[in-house]
């Protein structure tokens, strides 16, 4: 395994961990789940590079595309949430209160 698929291996588990165990407000799980995607990104767009093909390099922007949907809707979901509950801790959200 080389440094940098060692780097964004990491990178990604670590977004994957903060993202189980850190669970406390909505804004750190969207963090990590951003952080998350970042690195695939980044991974895919170097595995394109080093494929030297032009048939995958739609991929990384496809990503891109599909990261920002998701992070907008993610911020959507916070301020909606932040305005009914007052707060955005996880534990205090419950589904049967709605």
């Amino acid at each position: 395994m080389t440094p940098t698929h060692f780097t964004f291996s990491s990178a990604f588990l670590l977004g994957l961990m903060g993202l189980a165990f850190h669970r406390t407000h909505l804004l750190s799980a969207l963090l990590c789940l951003e952080g998350m995607m970042l690195s695939l990104f980044i991974a895919l767009s170097i595995w394109s590079l080093q494929l030297d093909s032009t048939n995958y390099t739609t991929s990384p922007l496809l990503l891109l595309a599909f990261s920002a949907c998701e992070a907008s809707a993610g911020l959507a979901l916070l301020v909606a949430t932040a305005r009914t509950h007052g707060t955005d801790r996880l534990q205090s959200l419950n589904l049967l209160q709605c």
